[in-house]
């Protein structure tokens, strides 16, 4: 536990957790069973680690950065586009807890794998639906959603996620042109066509792939 307080504590005083629901939720996640076995180590420094096909897992400061800025609460119904391992699926899981539920999109079927088993281990497989698909459609059958986030960035936000975003709901995503540096982006749609954008500052994500992201690499 020494490590994970450590860093939850220096994250909270550096300003990146604000707020309580965060912190006790990035206190009680394990991010060390949600990282490949040879990076366990480095569980609890703030940086993102490679968990293979390319992907990472963010850094415990930009989780802590979309869980603050998304200001969730529980019983929320919320989008997540870009599973990876699953455990900012999981902090989320925590935050909004039994009563909400979060369905996450993963285009890689081998991560899909890894990452149910991961929230199944650590119990949160109850609050978290993993969905194999293209998640520039996001899952329509599921909304509208309160949250929406992306864990990967696309090009401009897609038009889909928008589409089933609540009214008064908030979308954060990634966006730009450059693989090496984007802006987080976060829209709250006031109306049934109406956002409110504001811009969140520098992130760099790992690029979007689908019909309203990037093309496939290769």
């Amino acid at each position: 536990m020494g490590r994970k307080k450590e860093l939850i504590e220096r994250l909270a005083d550096q300003g990146y957790i604000k707020t309580d629901r965060v912190k006790k939720a990035m206190l009680k996640v394990p991010r060390e069973e949600f990282v490949p076995p040879e990076n366990r180590f480095y569980a609890y420094m703030d940086q993102p680690l490679p968990i293979g096909h390319g992907q990472t897992i963010s850094a415990p400061h930009m989780v802590a950065i979309l869980c603050e800025k998304l200001e969730l609460e529980e019983g929320m119904n919320v989008l997540e586009i870009g599973t990876g391992f699953g455990y900012n699926a999981a902090v989320v899981s925590e935050i909004i807890s039994s009563k909400g539920h979060i369905y996450s999109v993963e285009r890689l079927e081998a991560l899909v794998k890894i990452a149910r088993e991961n929230l199944e281990k650590t119990g949160y497989s109850e609050g978290v639906t993993v969905i194999h698909g293209d998640g520039t459609l996001g899952v329509p059958e599921k909304a509208p959603y309160d949250r929406i986030y992306a864990t990967a960035s696309a090009p401009e936000v897609p038009e889909p996620l928008k589409k089933q975003l609540k009214i008064g709901g908030k979308l954060i995503v990634p966006v730009g042109v450059n693989h090496q540096f984007q802006e987080l982006v976060c829209m709250e749609r006031v109306a049934e066509n109406e956002f409110k954008t504001q811009k969140l500052g520098g992130v760099v994500f790992v690029p979007m792939i689908g019909e309203h992201g990037w093309p496939e690499q290769g």
